[in-house]
């Protein structure tokens, strides 16, 4: 036999199993615990299956990126309320029509913040063709909902390449962004599984403003890193100006709170071409080395 003679599978695969089986109306009917474990949805949601259905979240977008060849993730992070430039302007256009002085505020504000959109747009794309053209398997990722996170998938897109979007199920539903690679589209229940893929396959994490959520994924990645429970990577913060007056470190210092060398675990940047520059030096972003000549 040669080594592509592969025999067929002995057994069918669940697949054909739950396929082809036979109704029973006997058995079949509400409550019945006749189903096959793995097609028994009622079974799989009992509270007591948690376990089983936490190590589904992590497998399932690991298997599938594997599927993908993806090997490797610029992670973005940032806030889900932050507008594209043209969202921005239609917004306090709207504001200055109706004559009031709180939106417009509130509008002229959201305009100012834009820029963060279209810096994050711009890396991704900046990340992304260098990526292509080095011939490497990085790709961007995102939580995968609007604003910074949609600008990182739109300027992956644009630039021809595959993006991750790792979204969550929320109380008030977050749809993921249109941008995101299709096979690479992931909905998490569990927050912390899904925090866990942000840093499994990422090479540097970018952080733009953001709220809550954005700092809750920004203080678990850097706690990691300071306690060696990951390996160090590069943490790039847009907007020194934001960070600086959100996170003083220099209290954090005084206080005995953190060392004075933990602030080289951040680097501040401004540009989308500043933040490349950062990191367009990292092993994993370089060119793959020509094999050897014989």
């Amino acid at each position: 036999m040669k080594p592509t003679d592969v025999p067929t599978r002995n057994f069918p695969t669940a697949k054909e199993e739950c396929r082809d089986l036979p109704p029973h109306p006997d058995y079949d009917g509400p409550g019945a615990a006749y189903n096959l474990a793995f097609k028994d949805e009622t079974f799989l949601l009992r509270q007591d299956m948690r376990a089983v259905r936490m190590q589904l979240e992590l497998m399932k977008p690991e298997l599938l990126q594997d599927e993908q060849g993806v090997k490797s993730t610029l992670v973005i992070f940032g806030s889900a309320r932050i507008l594209s430039a043209e969202a921005a302007q239609a917004l306090l256009a709207a504001a200055e029509a109706s004559g009031d002085e709180a939106a417009i505020r509130q509008a002229r504000s959201k305009l100012g913040m834009s820029r963060y959109y279209e810096e994050a747009r711009r890396f991704a794309q900046i990340a992304t063709d260098a990526c292509l053209e080095r011939g490497n398997h990085v790709v961007v990722a995102t939580g995968g909902g609007p604003g910074i996170m949609e600008a990182g998938n739109r300027g992956a897109y644009e630039a021809g390449g595959k993006s991750v979007g790792l979204n969550i199920v929320l109380p008030h539903e977050q749809y993921p962004n249109p941008y995101i690679t299709p096979e690479l589209c992931f909905r998490f229940h569990y927050f912390g599984l899904r925090k866990m893929h942000f840093l499994m396959r990422a090479v540097a994490l970018v952080c733009f403003p953001g709220g809550f959520g954005t700092l809750d994924e920004l203080f678990e990645t850097v706690t990691l890193i300071q306690t060696g429970k990951s390996r160090p990577r590069p943490i790039l913060l847009f907007g020194r100006e934001f960070w600086t007056r959100l996170i003083n470190m220099d209290l954090l210092i005084e206080a005995g709170m953190i060392n004075a060398e933990d602030r080289q675990l951040f680097h501040y940047v401004e540009t989308a071409e500043e933040a490349w520059a950062v990191l367009e030096s990292q092993p994993e972003l370089g060119r793959p080395a020509s094999p050897a000549k014989p």
